[in-house]
C-alpha cells in the first residue's frame, strides 16, 4: 500500500511500513477465502498500536513521525493515547476523529456477513468505488487493480479483524487538541467517505496543524495521485520535522 511513498527514503529518512497483524499472507489469503466469525480474531486498534510499538522498541527507534490514511489514522491516534513520547510528527490522511455511528457499525456488520458468506472478492468489489475518487476510476484503471491485489493478499481472518478494528475504534475528538507536536492532514478532493469537510474540523481543533487537499483523489490518496501526496509529505518533513 504504501511502495509509492518508500521512495522517501532517498531524501534521507528512514522509511518504515509494518503490516498490520495477519495482513499480507498471500498463501494463507488462498486458502481462507472464507470463513467461520467463531475462529477469527478480534483485535481492537491498541493492539495496532501496540504492535507498531513493539516494533519501533526492537528496531530501537525513539520517535518517529506517524504516516495513518484512513484506519491508519485512528491506530496513530491510539499510538498518541498510548505512548505520546514517540510521536514526533503526525500526518493524518483521509481520515477521522469520531467513531463509527450506530449506522455505520451495522454497515461493518453487514460487511462480515459478506466476508463470511462470499469471501474477501466480494469485500473488495463492494469496497473499492467506495475508496478511489471519480477521477482515477474514470481515468487510472489500473490503480483499482493494483488496491484489488492488495486486498486479495490478506486473509479472510486479517480483513475480519481489521472490520473489527474499525467498528470498535473509540472516538479521539478529544484527544485533538492535547495534540502539541507538528501535524499535516492530507485529504483528497472527491474522498467521499472522509471527505474534506471532516479534515477541516481536524485542523480547527489541531493548534498549529496544517491541512493540504489533493485534487482529483478520493479516500486513497497516497495512491491514487502519490506524486502530489509526496510532495506534501516532503514539505512537511523539511520544514515542520
Amino acid at each position: 500500500m504504501w511502495e509509492p511513498q518508500l521512495a522517501m527514503a532517498e531524501n534521507g529518512w528512514r522509511v518504515l511500513a509494518p503490516h498490520f497483524r495477519g495482513m499480507d499472507d498471500p498463501a494463507a489469503a488462498a486458502s481462507e477465502s472464507t470463513g467461520h466469525p467463531a475462529a477469527w480474531p478480534t483485535p481492537t486498534v491498541d493492539d495496532y498500536a501496540g504492535d507498531v510499538i513493539d516494533l519501533l522498541d526492537w528496531l530501537k527507534v525513539e520517535d518517529a513521525v506517524f504516516v495513518g490514511l484512513s484506519m491508519g489514522g485512528y491506530v496513530s491516534f491510539s499510538l498518541f493515547r498510548l505512548a505520546a513520547r514517540y510521536v514526533r510528527g503526525l500526518v493524518l490522511a483521509d481520515t477521522r476523529a469520531t467513531a463509527d455511528t450506530p449506522e455505520a457499525v451495522e454497515g461493518r456488520k453487514r460487511l462480515l456477513g459478506v466476508l463470511r458468506e462470499r469471501g474477501a472478492a466480494a469485500v473488495a468489489d463492494e469496497m473499492i468505488p467506495k475508496l478511489l475518487g471519480a477521477t482515477t476510476q474514470r481515468e487510472q484503471p489500473a490503480v483499482a487493480d493494483g488496491v484489488r491485489g492488495v486486498a486479495l493478499s490478506n486473509p479472510a481472518s486479517a480483513i475480519a479483524g481489521a472490520i473489527n478494528v474499525l467498528m470498535t475504534r473509540p472516538d479521539s475528538t478529544e484527544t485533538l487538541a492535547s495534540i502539541h507536536c507538528p501535524t499535516l492532514i492530507i485529504v483528497g478532493e472527491e474522498d467521499g467517505l472522509t471527505p474534506p469537510a471532516m479534515s477541516r474540523d481536524m485542523l480547527r481543533a489541531i493548534g498549529g496543524s496544517e491541512l493540504t487537499v489533493i485534487p482529483k483523489a478520493g479516500h486513497l490518496s497516497s495512491i491514487e495521485t502519490p506524486e502530489l501526496f509526496n510532495a506534501a509529505l516532503a514539505r512537511f518533513l523539511e520544514h515542520r520535522i
